[in-house]
């Protein structure tokens, strides 16, 4: 047994950890972890979180050893507060939004492409990289500190629950557990809207039944950094005692407090034009927006804040002749976000599309409209009639009541009456780490589990066997393999017959993922895999062995499949030959170890 349950909000913007003593988890309540980290040249604080940028500098950029620790010498990056400092001095050298490209599907998160406008391609690290980084720190951090003197109390051997969007598709979790995995630790992944929620309960003890009733659903909102997280939870009724259960979760959604702090910026640039006749140039715009960043968060914590200060870099004296202050005030803020990214709408709207040009600047695939209210109302439709009657906030956004208000002045318009909860108690910028942190101890049976089980729906690509015909490609089918909310660390044979194997050749497996389609069963076929409601995710490109001298390679052998869903929500797909045979090959989504040769896909192995 661990020492210690380490709760990790491995946040876009910062991240946080919560920890409570194993031994006492019944009664103890997580505790924040304050984090030491540099925070100027030579200088090095703790705080109470992490901010997630690392700083990449050129030599001579900085004195020799500013960027010690006292476990690390001569180091030529940093990640924390002086990192964001940074980010707006330098953006070119900093990354920002890591763990957003772990699930980016237009790059090979385990590439070398952050930063991506980083003069210097060998200063470039890969997203997994990066994530690997932060987590390094907090392990180097907490042996610095608690397991200093104490063997056991070694970070790596803790019982640590990391977070990560409830979004995020098998192979994005593969990614996340390849990251921990190269910082040397084991952990278990928990949906950051369900740990939000853990912290609520958390907060409430056993009084949380008195603030919900039986058949009432729970919109868990979180609005984060770099993306914005829905789920819902369903309050049931088992023989007479109050239960939980996540019913659905909503699309990876790329929007966030990133995309307000450059609308903020392009609002902070417009008035410059116009009052002082600057014109802001992209680089400029960068360094500004995370300027906005930090005022948007002093202003969302604190409604009686004053105008905040920004600073924009000079460019020479065709653009802006040397460094200009400016300010943006509460009043501005609220401008920019609110009916932008808040706009009352119906809940029939869906967000809408645009068509994408084929040249772009490297970057994010965000989303192309920018109103969350909108992206709300499609989440909803899409889960039947049934609207939330409680709501629970999460995320720094959130901290802003100009914002949460418009959320519910929103719902309450759907809902046809003003009675919508709002469920209170928790610090959204902490919650999530206190609630993986109270998750664990829910793992050892101290306080009510949240029933969930996979977040998405995964299907394998069945090719039809068709005649060939001129400039017909055969039809591509999706067959069900694990229906959503099948749980965590099962297996389960799929009814589905027909199937045959090619081995001794190399083959391609496609597979699908669904948010959506939360009504599926394992063997239900989709005649067409085109479909919007199904998203692709990586192929395998693989090579499955014969074993038999007498199967000539490219032999099709009938098979029925076994789906193994792992304990960190990964997938497996076993192919078993139907007739007796003890053959079988596996398929599964696991991140190699080393950088990959090329974009083939992963290998499968037997």
């Amino acid at each position: 047994m661990s020492q210690y349950i380490i709760g990790i909000d491995l946040g876009t913007t910062n991240v946080a950890v919560s920890y409570l003593n194993a031994e006492e988890a019944e009664e103890a309540v997580p505790e924040l972890f304050a984090i030491i980290q540099i925070t100027d040249q030579g200088e090095r604080d703790k705080r109470a979180t992490l901010p997630s940028f690392l700083y990449l500098p050129d030599d001579k950029e900085v004195s020799k050893k500013a960027l010690d620790l006292p476990w690390a010498a001569e180091r030529d990056y940093c990640v924390g507060a002086f990192a964001r400092k940074n980010a707006q001095l330098l953006p070119g050298k900093v990354i920002s939004s890591a763990k957003s490209w772990l699930c980016a599907q237009n790059v090979d998160p385990d590439s070398k492409i952050l930063p991506w406008n980083h003069e210097d391609p060998s200063r470039k690290i890969s997203p997994v990289t990066a994530t690997q980084r932060f987590l390094e720190h907090l392990r180097d951090a907490w042996n610095d500190s608690i397991g200093a003197d104490d063997a056991k109390a070694k970070f790596q051997k803790q019982d640590i629950v990391l977070t990560v969007p409830a979004s995020f598709d098998a192979v994005a979790r593969d990614m996340t557990m390849q990251a921990a995995k190269k910082a040397r630790l084991e952990v278990t992944l928990l949906e950051e809207p369900q740990a939000a929620f853990y912290s609520w309960l958390q907060a409430h003890n056993e009084n949380w039944r008195d603030r919900v009733a039986a058949g009432e659903l729970i919109l868990v909102c979180d609005i984060g950094g770099g993306t914005t997280d829905f789920s819902l939870i369903k309050v049931t009724d088992e023989g007479g005692d109050l239960d939980l259960q996540r019913v659905a979760v909503g699309n990876h959604i790329l929007l966030g407090g990133d995309n307000m702090d450059l609308a903020m910026a392009y609002g902070v640039a417009a008035r410059l034009l116009e009052k002082k006749g600057m014109k802001l140039d992209q680089y400029q715009i960068a360094g500004l927006t995370h300027a906005c960043r930090e005022a948007k968060e002093v202003l969302c914590a604190d409604a009686s804040a004053g105008p905040q200060k920004l600073t924009v870099l000079g460019r020479g004296s065709s653009v802006v002749g040397g460094t200009v202050t400016t300010e943006v005030t509460m009043e501005q803020m609220q401008e920019s976000l609110v009916d932008g990214f808040f706009p009352l709408c119906s809940i029939d709207d869906s967000p809408q599309q645009s068509t994408k040009a084929g040249l772009r600047t490297f970057g994010l695939d965000y989303e192309a409209d920018p109103a969350v209210t909108k992206h709300l109302a499609a989440f909803l439709s899409r889960h039947g009639d049934e609207l939330p009657a409680a709501i629970l906030f999460n995320g720094g956004v959130t901290k802003a009541n100009a914002l949460t208000s418009r959320i519910v002045e929103t719902i309450n318009g759907w809902r046809g009456k003003k009675d919508l909860t709002v469920l209170e108690g928790t610090d959204a910028d902490l919650a999530v780490a206190h609630g993986a942190c109270w998750y664990g101890n829910v793992r050892q049976g101290n306080a009510i589990r949240i029933r969930a089980g996979s977040a998405h729906s995964y299907y394998v690509a069945i090719e039809s066997s068709m005649p060939a015909v001129p400039n017909v490609s055969p039809p591509v089918a999706a067959l069900c393999v694990v229906q959503f909310g099948m749980e965590e660390g099962t297996s389960q044979e799929i009814p589905y017959n027909g199937l045959g194997l090619v081995v001794g050749e190399t083959t391609e497996f496609k597979f699908f993922g669904s948010a959506d389609r939360t009504e599926d069963n394992a063997g239900d076929i989709l005649s067409d895999a085109n479909r919007d409601d199904l998203h692709n995710l990586p192929s395998l490109s693989a090579k499955l062995p014969v074993e038999d001298k007498n199967t000539p390679a490219g032999t099709l052998v009938p098979v029925r499949l076994r789906a193994v869903l792992s304990e960190i929500g990964t997938l497996q797909l076993w192919c078993l030959e139907e007739g007796g045979s003890k053959r079988e090959w596996k398929l599964e989504y696991e991140i190699r170890d080393a950088e990959p040769s090329d974009n083939e896909g992963k290998e499968a192995e037997e």
